[in-house]
């Protein structure tokens, strides 16, 4: 402490910023200080201290004190982690390692820095108690990493915050520093530490979340309002939701494993978090808690930030089963008692913030909460149907959970009141998101499957009844097709990307599609270009160069129906008509580099990977460029395609369309006939990639599905034909 005080004498705060600004410079050029080791850590010492002893700081002048002191410890602070950053990266020159390694030991083991940087946890300004969680998360992590034991002055101040600390800075410090050690650790694989770290917190997190979300619903409601009327409440609880998304994720991890019981809180206390989206007010609060509850039904926390390899180890937990029905029978009970009644929806949020304008009646709701709101239920239900069996009573509830939900999307949305055919309602509030939208249109299709054995009525019955509730599958899947403009290659992109689930959607509905052609060709001709949602519209207009043929109708009101530029009836080889639908796609995928096929799960298909061939990974890009061009070749060889004759049959049929007398029949024969060359397309090229080793699993179960709806395709027309 001698030598400390003497540099305290020594060196004046301007001295100490520009000092340490020096040294900084130089470890961002790869370069060490000129000061010894030595020096440097006492002056990185100083400059965190400067703030928390203020009787033993600087005699400067007091303006320059309380202008520049908290800058020298923001600069001091941000340093150290500097320091670490560059030891792990093992990108510096071994010179410089030796420097930093000098320079750490004197921080923590000379001086105990940890000491001074977790007292800045409470520091009033956020900057400054930020900066310090960040860099004490940073030295944690590196400690764990190198000697695999933990920081004990960062665990005891942990600890003791969630044990006593009400909402405010000091807690928020320890909630981001625990949150960001625990995700540094999933994403590096390290499950031992991890595990040892989470055993060290079980009790003390037990104890905040007991604190913050008591279970029951009346117990949950009281504590709840309370925090609320605090200041820092908001700010804490997101941090606390952002928490217990990692412990959810961790418990992925466990495989067969023990799983603490902090890591089954969200599941545990999901009747506290549905209590506080109802009682907050703070939008981003809702929103989180929704979002947090939809990932843990989905089994998808971390999915953001996490190792994919990591999170799904294969088998799960002994609770895990029985967590995941009672949160989803939490769902489920909290909108039987009118939960969704006290579910607020806030006008959609953009950069510039959230749109107020007094009589503008075009304005939007947030979508990502009637996303998330959808979803949770559609998947609860789901759950409760997997878990109690066909019967009527479970039937009659999920008709029950439908009409609420409906009742809700209408009260928080102004196109959902005014759509007509219900089935629209999945595409206008999923339309942005692909990822929800495949779980939702999944989900649907479950509860239809489940419903149609059970009713007692006949299948023109059920698929009428269906689509009064919206959830008729064949009505999905068309307007799932009409969004994307029957283009299959971002089909394709889909079916090889992991991140959603319509490869199991897909097969899932072909093999229905197979025993229902009828209730599919009702459903043609029911859905027209009206169907389609106002955004489909837009892009289909805006991709045909604004070339859109609209008429107006009068009446009560204006309602505008768009004719596409593009006549179905219009007989064109299948070449053209393929280039013809490329070009209509709603997005640009040469610029996507996300799909990630390596991890596909084929639970759905029961697809047996190749064994004899190794499996090669294929990206968007590397599609595009072998593959892209054949599609538009007229000499490529009809004898390379799965069906010789498919495409040259949907053609001649599609021709033959125009002669059939009844408008509806016309109609469905246009939809259907596009609808089966666009499946035919998919199938070509898939058929392609495999043969070339591209493909990223075996699709031999996926070819055969499409090959039988052609083939119910090719029975029907001649059935339709026979008629006339």
């Amino acid at each position: 402490m001698e030598y400390t005080m003497n540099c305290r004498e020594r060196y004046a705060v301007i001295e100490l910023f520009d000092c340490i600004t020096d040294a900084y410079r130089c470890f961002l050029n790869g370069s060490r200080p000129s000061q010894s080791a030595a020096d440097v850590a006492s002056l990185i010492y100083l400059g965190v201290c400067g703030v928390v002893a203020g009787e033993d700081r600087v005699s400067v002048s007091s303006k320059y004190c309380h202008q520049n002191t908290g800058e020298l410890t923001c600069i001091s602070v941000t340093l150290v982690e500097k320091i670490i950053s560059s030891l792990m990266s093992q990108s510096q020159p071994a010179e410089v390692v030796s420097y930093c390694v000098e320079v750490l030991r004197v921080l923590f083991q000379d001086t105990d820095l940890m000491s001074q940087l977790v007292r800045l946890f409470q520091n009033e300004d956020q900057m400054i108690s930020h900066l310090a969680a960040k860099s004490v998360s940073t030295c944690v992590f590196y400690r764990l990493h190198k000697s695999r034991t933990v920081s004990p002055v960062w665990q005891q101040k942990c600890v003791q915050s969630f044990n006593s600390s009400p909402p405010g800075a000091e807690l928020d410090a320890c909630l981001w520093s625990l949150t960001e050690v625990l995700k540094r650790l999933l994403k590096g694989a390290y499950r031992e530490i991890l595990e040892k770290l989470l055993e060290a917190f079980d009790s003390s997190l037990s104890a905040l979340c007991s604190k913050f979300l008591p279970e029951g619903r009346k117990k949950a409601a009281h504590p709840l309002v309370d925090f609320i009327s605090s200041r820092h409440w908001g700010t804490t609880f997101y941090l606390l939701l952002d928490l217990l998304e990692v412990l959810t994720a961790s418990s992925l991890t466990c495989g067969a494993g023990v799983c603490l019981r902090s890591q089954r809180i969200t599941h545990i206390h999901s009747s506290a978090l549905l209590t506080a989206v109802s009682l907050s007010s703070d939008g981003f609060v809702k929103k989180r808690a929704l979002l947090l509850l939809k990932k843990a039904l989905l089994q998808k926390a971390g999915e953001d930030w996490a190792l994919e390899e990591v999170l799904s180890p294969g088998l799960k937990y002994e609770h895990f089963n029985s967590d995941m029905t009672t949160l989803a029978q939490t769902v489920l009970t909290a909108v039987a008692a009118n939960w969704l009644q006290g579910v607020h929806v806030g006008s959609a949020s953009f950069f510039g913030g959230t749109r107020r304008i007094q009589g503008d009646k075009s304005q939007k709701s947030d979508s990502v909460m009637l996303r998330t709101v959808s979803l949770l239920l559609l998947k609860s239900m789901v759950l409760h149907i997997q878990t109690a069996g066909g019967t009527e009573g479970v039937d009659s509830a999920v008709h029950g959970y439908l009409q609420s939900l409906w009742a809700f999307l209408r009260r928080c949305s102004v196109q959902l009141t005014e759509v007509t055919h219900l089935c629209c309602w999945i595409s206008l509030v999923f339309g942005e998101q692909d990822d929800d939208m495949m779980e939702a249109a999944k989900a649907l299709l479950s509860i239809f499957l489940h419903h149609r054995p059970i009713c007692g009525l006949d299948d023109d019955a059920v698929l009428e009844a269906a689509c009064v509730s919206g959830f008729n599958p064949h009505c999905h899947f068309l307007l799932l097709l009409q969004s994307v403009s029957f283009d299959h290659s971002i089909l394709l992109d889909f079916l090889i990307s992991a991140e959603t689930c319509f490869l199991e959607y897909l097969a899932q509905y072909l093999k229905y599609l197979r025993t229902d052609w009828q209730g599919f060709t009702a459903a043609c001709a029911r859905i027209s270009v009206s169907d389609c949602p106002v955004l489909w519209q837009e892009s289909l207009a805006y991709s045909c160069g604004g070339d859109m043929a609209v008429s107006t109708c009068k009446g009560e009101s204006e309602q505008v129906e768009f004719s596409p530029c593009f006549q179905p009836t219009d007989v064109i080889s299948p070449v053209e008509r393929i280039g013809f639908i490329a070009g209509l796609r709603l997005v640009e995928y040469d610029s996507s580099d996300y799909s990630d096929p390596e991890n596909m799960e084929l639970s759905a298909l029961d697809i047996e990977q190749e064994t004899s061939t190794p499996q090669v990974s294929i990206r968007q890009k590397e599609y595009k460029s072998s593959d892209s061009t054949l599609l538009s070749d007229p000499n490529f060889p009809l004898e390379r395609r799965p069906d010789q004759h498919s495409l040259p049959v949907i053609q001649n049929e599609q021709a033959s369309c125009t002669n059939m007398a009844p408008p509806s029949g016309h109609m469905s024969c246009e939809m259907s006939t596009r609808v089966v060359l666009c499946l035919s397309q998919l199938s070509e090229v898939v058929t392609r990639l495999q043969t070339k080793n591209l493909f990223p699993y075996n699709p031999s179960s996926l070819l055969r599905l499409l090959a039988q709806v052609n083939n119910c395709f090719q029975q029907w027309h001649l059935s339709q034909l026979n008629k006339q």
